[in-house]
């Protein structure tokens, strides 16, 4: 019996040395899918564990800069990254996974039938999008109303959300009637049963072009670049591909 444990606690102690962790910044529109990501990569690596912090991609770029302890940074804008590499705060290149949608998106009224334009009618008095200022769905959302010639006649009613996931909350909760949100969203299983939504046409804005990478602070932990392989797998496509985001052609996300 004795020598049963002992062999028991050699074994524990073994995997608790060979256990890994790692951070991961993430778009808050990466919410639900890498979720999923997660729960699949934790299958073939049940002993390691991978903690996602979801977010605005601009404060995750300023606060890595700043010395934050995240291993992987997976933005919702490829400028951030490329700034990183650039700066030296990355242990990799930047690797594009995905291109993001915008859609209008509303639990109180028929977004399905409604366009840009619409936003501008008086009915409406509270519009939510994520800030320009750090959240690139913002700075596209902008870039989209002004674009069709709205801007000067919505600004006022504009209420910000600090990223994507809260501007969501804004529309839900009644905060505001409608939103500019990302697809991923509002497919989720949060928002799809309580609201519509209408994709807003890609030339109204910049690409959504998302890239990520392995941070300086993670170039020699294992299960870093381990998961950055595993966002290359068909399952990773087929799960990003169901929340709604465009795909590059071939394997895409590992580095």
């Amino acid at each position: 019996m004795k020598t049963l444990l002992m062999f028991c606690c050699l074994v524990s102690a073994v995997s608790t040395v060979h256990a890994e962790k790692i951070t991961v910044a993430a778009a808050a529109d990466l919410k639900f899918a890498m979720d999923e990501i997660v729960s699949e990569f934790k299958k073939s690596n049940p002993t390691d564990e991978v903690e996602v912090i979801y977010g605005s991609s601009g404060k995750f770029h300023a606060q890595i800069r700043q010395g934050a302890p995240y291993d992987l940074f997976f933005s919702a804008d490829m400028a951030f990254p490329r700034e990183l590499v650039k700066s030296g705060f990355a242990a990799s290149e930047v690797k594009l996974y995905a291109w993001g949608r915008t859609v209008l998106w509303s639990g109180a009224l028929d977004a399905s039938k409604m366009t840009l334009a619409d936003l501008a009618d008086a009915a409406i008095s509270r519009i939510a999008v994520a800030n320009p200022r750090h959240a690139p769905y913002g700075k596209r959302a902008e870039e989209a109303l002004r674009a069709a010639g709205v801007w000067d006649q919505v600004e006022s009613k504009l209420v910000y959300g600090e990223n994507i996931a809260h501007t969501a909350q804004l529309v839900q909760t009644g905060n505001a009637q409608v939103g500019i949100l990302a697809l991923s969203l509002a497919l989720s299983p949060e928002l799809s049963p309580k609201g519509s939504y209408r994709l807003i046409p890609d030339d109204l804005h910049e690409p959504l072009e998302q890239g990520f990478i392995v941070t300086a602070r993670a170039g020699a932990k294992g299960l870093a670049w381990r998961f950055a392989e595993h966002m290359g797998s068909a399952s990773v496509r087929e799960v990003m591909s169901k929340h709604g985001f465009v795909l590059p052609a071939g394997s895409a996300g590992a580095l």
